[in-house]
């Protein structure tokens, strides 16, 4: 490998000693950080919906864009945590320039949508994203063993049949799929 990336769920405290030992070792560090997005928004602190957000993955692609994660990140800690620290999309709109989102695993809202069959709104999600980060946003995709002990069964076949589509909704919006 030549480069390596952190993203831990909801903070960055790990990041100055990553950073440190991707140096020492001459790995490229990609800090990033696994967040919550607020379904409605992170002033929202009432129905069970509020307490956890999607999950979105964001890389620093250059100073500014690290400078608008860590803000992004305090403000989720100090301003949006219920029970996690969460962002809104309000927020990810003002502090979007220079970071890099990828869509996330099963948890993220994308996939959450196209997993309940809302196939409309995980488009205008897709559209969405691509406004505020054009080409910056790239969908993910996971593909885990069903054998991993781990692994129930149910959730490798919901992550066959969400792969399946966000590769579609890849050629159809000619967004990269990693």
């Amino acid at each position: 490998m030549t480069a390596l990336a952190l993203t831990d769920h909801g903070t960055m405290f790990g990041i100055k000693e990553f950073h440190l030992a991707c140096k020492r070792m001459e790995l490229k560090p990609i800090l990033g950080c696994e967040t919550y997005v607020a379904s409605r928004s992170m002033d929202d602190r009432t129905g069970k919906e509020d307490r956890s957000g999607d999950h979105l993955v964001l890389l620093a692609k250059n100073k500014t864009g690290y400078y608008n994660l860590v803000k992004l990140i305090s403000l989720a800690n100090m301003e949006g945590f219920y029970y996690k620290p969460r962002i809104d999309k309000n927020l990810l709109k003002q502090y979007s320039e220079g970071l890099i989102v990828t869509t996330a695993c099963l948890g993220g809202e994308i996939p959450t949508l196209i997993n309940e069959g809302r196939m409309k709104e995980a488009e205008e999600s897709i559209v969405w994203f691509r406004e505020v980060f054009g080409e910056d946003l790239y969908l993910e995709i996971m593909r885990h063993p069903s054998e991993i002990p781990e692994m129930r069964r149910d959730v490798y076949d919901r992550q066959v049949v969400v792969n399946e589509k966000i590769l579609e909704l890849g050629k159809k919006y000619a967004i990269p799929v990693i």
